[in-house]
């Protein structure tokens, strides 16, 4: 998905021309990024797996260059000028940590960032921090206090995975605005506000909301076990009163 605009907003089988294996190009050109920089990246990509079954994917490139691992989008919308179902089936690696030279990354994708249940998991699988690649944005007919309210709420969420899971949370949005091909809709407003939130869900550092930018935040890990000692929400999980949480609804 790094290569291109968000082409969910509609419904095009020609779209899935642009998908490709991984290992693949992009993998390959920015694994080289990767090893040139000796940095580690998380990479969002349209994976073909074999014909007719596509994933949202996340690769994680180590900074040799090899792949350090791989996340499929595993909560797949469907609402207007989102229509991710039409493209991408569902993850099968369940929520499983990349172990990386800079930490045990918890790769999540956009939609996943509303589910507690996601980060959660992660976190109890040792992830470090988390970091979830994302497009979200405002439809133009949205009232100004409803974007504002849209803005918030996400926001919200992801400093509350930090705040009950104990771990920085790396939110990554893009900005712009990417019009509908199809006319039905006045396009998408990505509303930006990339941010870093620490372990009590503090602000770190937050992106605008209108250009394109690239920051360097540095982040503690130790600092996680301190806010656990504090705060130790993981040890008082009453993990036996939980089953229905499998459940999709309670009656």
């Amino acid at each position: 998905m790094h290569n291109s605009l968000y082409f969910c907003q509609t419904e095009n089988t020609d779209v899935f021309d642009c998908a490709e294996a991984i290992p693949g190009p992009s993998t390959e050109r920015f694994g080289a990024l990767a090893k040139e920089l000796e940095v580690v990246l998380v990479l969002s990509l349209f994976e073909k797996r074999t014909a007719g079954l596509y994933h949202n994917t996340a690769v994680v490139i180590e900074k040799d260059g090899s792949i350090a691992g791989k996340y499929r989008k595993m909560h797949i919308p469907d609402d207007p000028a989102y229509y991710e179902k039409f493209y991408f089936t569902p993850g099968d690696f369940g929520f499983e940590p990349i172990q990386t030279s800079v930490g045990k990354l918890g790769v999540l994708v956009c939609w996943d960032q509303w589910y507690p249940e996601a980060a959660r998991l992660m976190a109890l699988a040792g992830a470090d921090l988390l970091i979830y690649p994302t497009a979200i944005g405002w439809e133009s007919s949205d009232t100004a206090e409803e974007k504002e309210r849209q803005k918030n709420a996400w926001m919200i969420a992801q400093r509350g995975h930090a705040v009950y899971n104990g771990l920085p949370v790396i939110a990554v949005n893009r900005i712009g605005h990417e019009s509908d091909p199809s006319g039905q809709t006045k396009g998408i407003q990505f509303w930006g506000n990339s941010f870093v939130a620490g372990p009590q869900g503090e602000i770190i550092k937050q992106a605008s909301n209108n250009q394109e930018e690239n920051i360097v935040v540095k982040i503690s890990l130790k600092r996680s076990e301190e806010v656990r000692r504090w705060w130790p929400f993981l040890r008082d999980r009453r993990i036996d009163a939980y089953g229905d949480l499998t459940k999709r609804f309670i009656d």
